[in-house]
């Protein structure tokens, strides 16, 4: 790695460039080891140069946002991660678009949407996550997800260009896109809302807001909704019929304000999440037959 860090000086400062950096400082729910190189990005040529150095030294490089839906391995992360977050915010609004930058936060989007008299994007107000991550992984909730009101998006191509392209042209479709399998790196994208009449915009996000602090357990740290949606099913409400509810694995635990969500409830490990997740997957099998698949991304030395 020391290579690679000496590359990395020649095109970032000293302060950009951090090693052995604890994961579990940049995910939200706050578990994992150590990154090998974590890097934290100014503008998007530093990116870009980062990006290079990763492919040509052939190592790995992991794009992270503010670290939602994510567990990291209790070993940690080869390779570089590169971090795209509060330097890369920003918005600009056009008449009924709202071109976002990939780090800024999707309560900030739906914030700003809300200041335009925009209607359309409130499902968003209360994913913890970036506007890149959820364009990543259409993102939704309420009834809404980001394949609804994404125009274009602008990216990073592993050949280092940036381009535009078409919402059309992302595959997104259930927590999925093409974005990663095709090597991208997201700067920015622009949706298209609707004028509406913003205290109706203010109500419906100050409803969802009170369904989240009423019904999630926002109190301890989480990646969220754990499992995808089964068709048909619920999830939480199967981990809760299988009587899961507060089923805990070292310090890792089903919540119990909602089943779909496992928390960090006593400094738990990634391992203590993983076998509480294969435990909940195998118990649910077994009491109905449906195979939960889960929701949130795991990455590093498992």
């Amino acid at each position: 790695m020391d290579t690679i860090i000496e590359q990395l000086k020649e095109v970032l400062e000293e302060d950009q460039i951090l090693t052995e950096e604890p994961m579990r400082k940049h995910t939200t729910f706050r578990i994992g080891g150590p990154a090998d190189i974590f890097v934290i990005p100014k503008t998007i040529e530093d990116v870009a140069k980062v990006c290079s150095i990763a492919g040509k030294e052939e190592i790995p490089l992991f794009v992270l946002g503010n670290g939602s839906n994510l567990l990291v391995a209790d070993q940690g992360m080869d390779g570089i991660v590169l971090q795209i977050y509060k330097n890369f915010s920003g918005i600009s609004a056009d008449g009924n678009e709202l071109t976002i930058k990939a780090g800024t936060l999707l309560s900030t989007a739906a914030k700003a949407a809300l200041a335009e008299g925009l209607t359309g994007f409130e499902f968003a107000g209360g994913i913890p996550g970036t506007f890149g991550g959820a364009v990543v992984m259409n993102a939704g909730a309420y009834g809404g997800e980001i394949v609804q009101v994404l125009k274009e998006v602008t990216v990073l191509t592993q050949d280092g260009e940036v381009k535009t392209i078409p919402a059309k042209e992302l595959e997104l479709g259930y927590r999925t896109s093409n974005i990663i399998r095709n090597g991208y790196v997201v700067l920015s994208g622009t949706i298209a809302l609707e004028k509406g009449d913003p205290n109706e915009i203010k109500a419906k996000m100050d409803e969802y807001s009170l369904a989240r602090k009423t019904k999630q357990p926002l109190e301890l740290p989480s990646a969220g909704s754990t499992f995808k949606r089964p068709e048909g099913y619920f999830a939480g409400k199967l981990i809760q019929d299988a009587g899961l509810r507060g089923y805990q694995v070292g310090g890792a635990r089903v919540s119990d304000k909602h089943c779909g969500f496992v928390v960090n409830q006593e400094d738990a490990t990634a391992a203590d999440v993983m076998h509480l997740i294969e435990d909940v997957q195998r118990i649910v099998k077994e009491k109905f037959d449906v195979v939960l698949e889960p929701e949130v991304k795991r990455v590093g030395r498992f």
